[in-house]
């Protein structure tokens, strides 16, 4: 989705297309961020401005909403054709915790949450969910704020020093840190261990079930 538009815009501006990175642009600039935030950041970062415009432009238009709804649009098209994966390691894990009495809460940034975890079976071992939708509807500010990991801390009536972060985003787990939960575990997907560290992770997996292997 960001080649089509960066393509557009180096013919307009006659400059070399530089395709989207991924890998190392989506993990620094979008991933774990709200919609509109992970496109600004990115096009920030690539010297790129654009109107903000607003939350219902559609995905033709040419500014920061409207790109990211372009974006939400490709990947709800995504889930249609190709559905989710899903890591087994999380599915075991959110088992191991619904069966110890933990309490679930899954927190994402994302609009479409709750469609991918009833695509994927994992809804039935969720009790709250904080996402998308919550953020605008209740006015959050989207991680790497820790805003959407102290609602649902509050959600169960829990301070955040008793409850603890599983995050794969740098995003997220600055957000944990900054909400100064009781341990945040950075679970390292693409090879930024180290970078999880420095945003403030207690200690990083590669799976989940490391922690089950570990206990």
């Amino acid at each position: 989705m960001f080649d089509e538009f960066l393509r557009d815009y180096a013919a307009q501006h006659g400059i070399a297309f530089q395709p989207f990175d991924a890998r190392a642009e989506y993990d620094a600039y979008v991933d774990g961020k709200p919609r509109a935030n992970g496109v600004r950041d990115f096009l920030t970062a690539r010297g790129i401005t654009l109107p903000e415009g607003t939350a219902d432009d559609p995905p033709s238009a040419m500014t920061v909403n409207g790109l990211g709804n372009r974006k939400n649009q490709a990947v709800q098209r995504r889930i249609r054709t190709e559905g989710v994966h899903v890591f087994e390691g999380s599915r075991r894990y959110l088992q191991a915790a619904e069966q110890a009495g933990l309490r679930r809460a899954v927190v994402s940034s994302s609009a479409n949450t709750r469609e991918v975890l009833e695509v994927t079976g994992l809804a039935q071992y969720v009790e709250q969910i904080v996402d998308g939708v919550t953020i605008r509807t209740k006015g959050l500010k989207g991680k790497p704020a820790p805003d959407t990991f102290l609602a649902a801390a509050k959600g169960f009536g829990l301070e955040p020093s008793a409850a603890a972060v599983y995050e794969d985003a740098l995003a997220g787990v600055s957000a944990g840190r900054s909400g100064h939960f009781g341990y945040v575990i950075g679970v390292d997907r693409v090879g930024q261990a180290a970078d999880l560290k420095t945003h403030g992770a207690d200690v990083v997996v590669r799976d989940l079930a490391d922690l089950l292997e570990n206990r």
